[in-house]
Parts: structure tokens; C-alpha cells; sequence
């Protein structure tokens, strides 16, 4: 299947229109080596980008006399009338024209680069000068306008980061509270506790103080008691039963003192 018909057209796209340009331009300065190494023939070859740059080649020593021979042969007998020598100054002319421009153009090209900057006179370095701060004064608006939206992005993203922050801190602040509350509900139920125990302390010391008054106010008769029980104890016939520590019985009798 053969290959399809390219439409012929100006590319609008630059960059593919610079890259076809290069591509193309390449390919027919090779052409025109091949044909002249090849076929032995006198090959000149004059290109011009859209910007003005110029590309040439010329398989003879001298563009000008391949230039000169060209005019001689298609405009000869067209103008009879015209001396030869001015169509040969026009054409020198027209070359050394478009040969200064290409000179021109790469000298700035250098200048701006900083190179052969010598030979210029006060007036192209101030020239120069004002060029290169116009192109600098481009680059710093530039980059502030880069750092301006860098800046926003940074904005941005602390913003979302103090939003997401602010929602953790809000959980947290939450389940704090809750734990708060619930030790509060705690503690409150320890000392609720601990003033139960309080309670209960006091009234067991009042009890207590209760009972030793009462024992203190039954302290003499105990006494008494006390004696009788080891007289009676001394007259036995020596016979004991075993009896609970502290308390005894008698064999034969019993005799007791009832108090209160």
C-alpha cells in the first residue's frame, strides 16, 4: 500500500513547523553535496528561515561566481540592454547584503552572549546594555510571577493542612472529654465511697467510746467478782474441771454475784 498524499500547506504549529524546517533543510543541503560529488556539477544552494537566518552551500570555491554564472545564463538575453557589469554589482550587491545581515545577526548572537565585545564602540554597549536589562527586567517578572504562584500552592497547602489539623484536634478535644468525664464520674463515685467509709468510721468510734464508757462505769463490780472467784478457787479439794480461759465452776456449789 503506497504511502498517502501530503497536503502542501504552511504548518501552523511553530514547533513542528521548526522541526520540519530543520528536518527538510537537512535533507536537501545533503541532496545538493550528493548531486555535486555524484554527478560532478556545480551545485549553489541559498535557504532562508522565517527569522531572517541564512543557510547556504555551493560546491565551487566562490558563491559569487557560481552567482554570476547563473545571471549570465537566465537573464542574459532577457536584458541585452543592461551592461553586464551592473547586473554583476546588483547581484554582488544583493549577496553582500544578505551577507552582512547574517554577519550582524551572529555578532549580536555573541554580543549577547557575552563574546567579542571588543571591537563594539560606547554607544552598541549601551545598546547592548539596555537589550540585555530589557530581557532581564522579562526574566525577573518571570520569576516573581513563578514565585507568587509557588507561594499560593505553599499557601494552599498549609491551609488544608491547619484544616485537617483543626479536624484531628477536634477529635481529639472530643475523646478527651469524654475520658474527663468519665474519670470525674469516677473520682466522684471514689469519694461518694471514701465519705460512706467516713460515716461508718465515726459511728463505729462513737460505738466504741459508747462501750467503754459502759465498761468503765461496770469496772469495780468486775473487780469484786474477780477476787471471790480466786478465794474459791484456793479452797477446792484439788479437783478442777477444764473450764473456757478465764471463767471456772465450782464442784459442789455454785454461788455467783449478780450485778445489775
Amino acid at each position: 500500500m503506497g504511502r498517502g498524499r501530503v497536503e502542501l500547506k504552511r504548518i501552523e504549529n511553530k514547533i513542528n513547523r521548526q522541526v520540519t524546517f530543520a528536518k527538510r533543510r537537512n535533507g536537501l543541503l545533503k541532496k545538493a553535496y550528493e548531486l555535486s560529488v555524484l554527478c560532478d556539477a556545480e551545485v549553489a544552494l541559498i535557504i532562508f528561515s522565517n527569522r531572517g537566518k541564512l543557510y547556504e552551500f555551493c560546491s565551487s570555491s566562490s558563491m559569487l561566481k557560481t552567482l554570476e554564472r547563473y545571471q549570465k545564463c537566465s537573464y542574459g538575453s532577457m536584458e541585452v540592454s543592461r551592461p553586464s557589469k551592473e547586473l554583476e554589482q546588483s547581484s554582488y550587491r544583493e549577496y553582500m547584503k544578505l551577507k552582512s545581515r547574517f554577519e550582524a545577526l551572529q555578532r549580536s548572537q555573541r554580543n549577547l552572549l557575552g563574546e567579542d565585545l571588543g571591537p563594539l564602540s560606547t554607544k552598541e554597549l549601551e545598546q547592548l546594555e539596555r537589550q540585555l536589562e530589557g530581557s532581564l527586567k522579562l526574566i525577573r517578572s518571570t520569576k516573581l510571577l513563578l514565585d507568587i504562584l509557588v507561594g499560593l500552592v505553599v499557601i494552599n497547602c498549609f491551609e488544608n493542612f491547619i484544616r485537617l489539623s483543626s479536624c484531628c484536634l477536634l477529635y481529639v478535644t472530643d475523646s478527651l472529654n469524654g475520658i474527663i468525664s468519665s474519670i470525674e464520674e469516677e473520682t466522684q463515685f471514689m469519694l461518694d465511697q471514701l465519705a460512706d467509709l467516713q460515716n461508718k468510721e465515726q459511728a463505729l468510734l462513737e460505738a466504741n467510746k459508747a462501750l467503754k464508757r459502759k465498761l468503765d462505769e461496770f469496772g469495780p463490780e468486775n473487780h469484786i467478782h474477780q477476787s471471790w472467784e480466786g478465794n474459791e478457787q484456793n479452797i477446792q479439794f484439788g479437783h478442777q474441771h477444764p473450764q473456757s480461759q478465764g471463767f471456772f465452776q465450782p464442784l459442789e456449789c455454785n454461788p455467783t454475784l449478780q450485778i445489775g
